[in-house]
């Protein structure tokens, strides 16, 4: 039976692995999701599928008040050439709201995506430094996962609203 962990480093040299590891992570998985075409991000699948008890996203708003803080964390959708940012709604000629449907989906399997990298951390961590890895992974990646779901089903319910009333013009404000 192999211990964790497999290679004994000084805990400088851990922490160092540990921000490499996970920035490279980041940005790997935020590049391999820019690359995918729109035509892969049009329906939520697996992880991506809204669930009943988001209830449009109204059930982040009473648990989570999701409204006072989620305009406060990073958005990153511009920083590869060619992105869109999530932080207004793309005009009719981009595709409009369902294109930041699309781009909610994209951002959330990136977020999904960054975690390839935690096994790798037993490699030069205790099982502490393991279980603080995981941890940061879910605190720094959760809250922009819960965003992501939240503005696609707040958009959700807007489109719903539209095709129930196809007469109505202006859309409003998400």
């Amino acid at each position: 039976m192999s211990s964790i962990p497999l290679v004994h480093v000084a805990p400088a040299i851990a922490l160092v692995l540990n921000v490499a590891l996970w920035a490279s992570a980041q940005v790997s998985a935020g590049y391999v999701a820019h690359r995918l075409p729109l035509s892969a991000l049009q329906r939520d699948r697996g992880v991506l599928r809204l669930r009943r008890f988001e209830a449009g996203g109204r059930c982040y708003e009473r648990t989570l008040r999701i409204g006072r803080w989620k305009d406060r964390l990073p958005e990153a959708g511009g920083f590869f050439a060619g992105g869109l940012t999530k932080r207004k709604i793309p005009d009719r000629a981009q595709g409009g709201l369902e294109r930041l449907a699309a781009e909610t989906r994209r951002a959330e399997l990136a977020h999904w995506a960054s975690f390839w990298c935690l096994p790798f951390t037993i490699v030069w961590n205790a099982p502490l430094g393991v279980a603080l890895m995981a941890a940061y992974g879910v605190a720094f990646n959760l809250p922009l996962i819960v965003i992501q779901r939240y503005n696609r089903a707040r958009v959700a319910r807007i489109l719903e609203r539209r095709a129930a009333n196809p007469r109505r013009g202006a859309a409003p404000s998400v």
